[in-house]
């Protein structure tokens, strides 16, 4: 059965294009492509697809930039496609709204994982961030129920799922949360066994909101259990 759900791959690898394109369309799904940046955001405006594979090494526009263009007229999930595992270049992707991001090389089966969790994310409405959570001390102040952070008064803006990550953790303090329960209730059972997926997106909210990053007071790694919330009021 063929979905109705439209998913544009952006790559200038013609082979990897295809073999990506061959293995979605076996799973249902309809494709688009692009061979590069300046096409695929052309493909963005006419086609507005449900879901885009970005590839982050491309010529003349690269996937920074084109993740950069696509946020600033819409929401629509983004996987980034990247050869470095350098938590640095994970984090930019991050900073520029990606939503997900895939280290090449990567198995199919993987990428149709993150694809159906991605889309079923984009669908569904959340839930932690509708109850009435709040915590606040003279840093920081987090209101979940009107979607409101702020570090030393000032706003600061998270991603849907930084939010969420962060709610699993502030709703369970003092509780220590294992990584494999944040990894599901956070991104799916998709995630579940990706600690390393993890412990990228947990410095990337540390840079955001802790004093120091490298010397966290709030989000605590319990080594080997997983993360807490520590309230520092």
């Amino acid at each position: 059965m063929v979905s109705y759900e439209k998913i544009l791959i952006i790559d200038d690898d013609p082979a990897l294009r295809q073999l990506v394109v061959n293995s979605l369309q076996t799973a249902g799904y309809q494709l688009l492509t692009a061979p590069d940046g300046q096409e695929g955001l052309r493909q963005l405006y006419h086609n507005h697809p449900d879901l885009i594979v970005l590839d982050v090494n491309m010529p003349t526009m690269d996937g920074w930039t084109v993740c950069q263009r696509v946020r600033e007229v819409s929401n629509v999930p983004i996987i980034m496609l990247t050869a470095q595992s350098d938590p640095d270049e994970i984090v930019k992707g991050l900073d520029l709204g990606a939503d997900d991001y895939l280290i090449k090389p990567f198995e199919m089966s993987v990428l149709l994982a993150r694809v159906r969790a991605n889309l079923r994310r984009a669908a569904s409405e959340p839930t932690l961030t509708k109850r009435n959570i709040v915590y606040s001390d003279d840093y920081l102040a987090v209101s979940f129920e009107d979607h409101r952070i702020t570090v030393q008064g000032e706003p600061i803006r998270l991603t849907p799922t930084e939010f969420n990550l962060l709610a699993h953790l502030v709703k369970a303090s003092p509780r220590i949360v294992p990584y494999r329960e944040l990894l599901q209730q956070t991104w799916g059972f998709e995630y579940i066994d990706d600690i390393d997926y993890l412990r990228v997106y947990i410095w990337h909210l540390r840079r955001k909101l802790e004093p120091n990053p490298k010397e966290p007071t709030y989000i605590i790694n319990e080594l080997g259990i997983g993360y807490r919330f520590d309230q520092q009021r």
